[in-house]
């Protein structure tokens, strides 16, 4: 026993030293990022800064009715999403088709608009509020910031330069032309060190998602191995009676791993997790079965005509036109938010009663309204939105949908695996829950201290490693 004992500790020393090697300056890496993207996130384009490059929907412009539109794009099925918006100084329909490609009619001729170009790319960014010297940096299929899959129904699209101060770049998609993502310098510049380091989001990787998500499983997997075995063979030398018998590195290795190894640990199994290995963990969102379910009505008609959208606020920026329940809903978009308009609002009791029918073999266990943030209805960027419902069910996978109480939309999906996971990614990767959850600053302070303990474990034993391969090349 004693002599497998032994081998057993010889091997996990072997495991831990070569595994360390292998994968140390990515660990760096990843703690460094990670205190980046604490203050700097990736590029997108938030709800805020979409409404603000929208300009007021001139009604008095639109000729054809949601009706006439649907008939002559042709659908065998309402939209997923069907909105009357601006394209430049054109009133435009809005259409998302169940497998997401988008399309955009004129709601004027009721004809296909054209497709972008150089010249229209360069006028419609010229009426986005920061424009200054507008020009056109030709067009993209793919880059570093669309590179994600959720892009491909817009793609390609092209780059239009704003020339404000802030070096602003929007991407305007070819075939609707419609904004789909703004960046700055400053946001390009600090997600390299970021964001792209922390996702390993090279694009040529990432544009390949099986490859891409194998390649951030098995490395960090092989890092959690390491500190692991690590963790475990620093508390097993502290047993021995002595608090270290290393010096310099190797003592600022063993000592910091033995108090901060736990932390690191956690943060690489939470990241592994991050991944959904093996699709552990449920969708956020819900699937067209329950969102046909919730719509109640899946021909494409919309019954209102041009009197009743003429009765939307003025300065509204743009209208969504929806079925909830078997009847249409009309949300106008505003400057400062939205809410139902032109005859269409919805009860707080039809919106329940529209959302039972999304799990039709489920019984509907709870319908509660949550008026502030909680441990699953929460925003990392700042305060969700509330007034929000929450529908329980007594499903298998104990599912909860939350509603917009107001507008009907559906915010989001969480079933009793994506509950796990809001504990072993968001409370262990970035302690976001309970107290530090409410105090900002102060989580970014732990965590940055947390990610500094990591960084001297992690940065001696890249300096250990180091040493090791010099002696044995030499």
């Amino acid at each position: 026993m004693r002599t497998a004992v032994k081998r057993l500790k010889r091997w996990l020393h072997l495991g831990h030293r070569w595994l360390g090697i292998v994968t140390g300056l990515l660990v760096v890496a990843w703690l460094v990022s990670g205190l980046v993207m604490l203050f700097v996130g990736f590029p997108a384009l938030t709800e805020g800064e979409r409404r603000a490059a929208l300009p007021p929907l001139a009604l008095a412009a639109v000729r054809l009715t949601p009706q006439e539109v649907l008939e002559r794009a042709g659908l065998a099925g309402f939209p997923a999403r069907f909105t009357l918006a601006m394209r430049g100084s054109e009133p435009v329909y809005w259409i998302t088709g169940p497998e997401g490609r988008r399309r955009a009619l004129s709601a004027v001729t009721g004809d296909p608009v054209p497709p972008l170009t150089p010249e229209g790319a360069v006028a419609l960014a010229a009426t986005h509020p920061a424009a200054r010297q507008v020009r056109d940096l030709g067009p993209v299929t793919r880059d570093q910031w669309t590179v994600t899959a959720r892009y491909d129904p817009l793609r390609p699209f092209r780059r239009v330069a704003l020339g404000d101060p802030a070096g602003t770049e929007l991407y305007l998609s070819v075939p609707t032309g419609e904004l789909v993502l703004d960046t700055t310098r400053a946001e390009r510049a600090w997600n390299w060190i970021g964001a792209v380091t922390h996702w390993i989001y090279l694009t040529p990787l990432r544009a390949r998602e099986g490859l891409w998500r194998d390649a951030v499983l098995w490395l960090s997997g092989l890092a959690l191995a390491a500190g692991a075995s690590g963790t475990l063979l620093g508390f097993l030398r502290l047993m021995r009676g002595r608090l270290t018998p290393y010096r310099g590195w190797a003592a600022w290795h063993h000592l910091a791993g033995v108090a901060g190894g736990l932390v690191l640990v956690t943060f690489l199994l939470s990241g592994w997790l991050s991944m959904n290995p093996r699709g552990w963990f449920g969708p956020r969102a819900p699937d067209a079965a329950m969102r046909a379910a919730y719509a109640g009505q899946a021909a494409p008609v919309f019954p209102l005509g041009l009197d009743a959208l003429a009765r939307a606020p003025a300065g509204t920026l743009a209208l969504d036109l929806a079925w909830i329940g078997g009847r249409p809903l009309v949300t106008a978009l505003g400057r400062e938010g939205a809410g139902p308009c032109c005859g269409t609002a919805l009860t707080e009791e039809e919106v329940v009663a529209a959302g039972r029918a999304m799990l039709p073999g489920a019984a509907l266990r709870s319908a509660t309204r949550l008026e502030a943030p909680d441990d699953y209805w929460y925003d990392r960027s700042g305060t969700p939105p509330l007034p929000v419902l929450r529908l329980g069910f007594d499903d298998p996978a104990a599912t909860w949908i939350h509603l917009d109480p107001v507008t009907g939309a559906i915010l989001g999906r969480i079933d009793r695996s994506g509950r796990a996971s809001r504990w072993l990614f968001d409370a262990l990767h970035t302690l976001d829950a309970g107290p530090l959850a409410r105090h900002p600053v102060v989580r970014q302070a732990v965590v940055g201290a947390a990610s500094a303990l990591g960084l001297v474990i992690a940065t001696s034993g890249v300096v250990l490693g180091w040493r090791r391969l010099r002696r044995r090349h030499a």
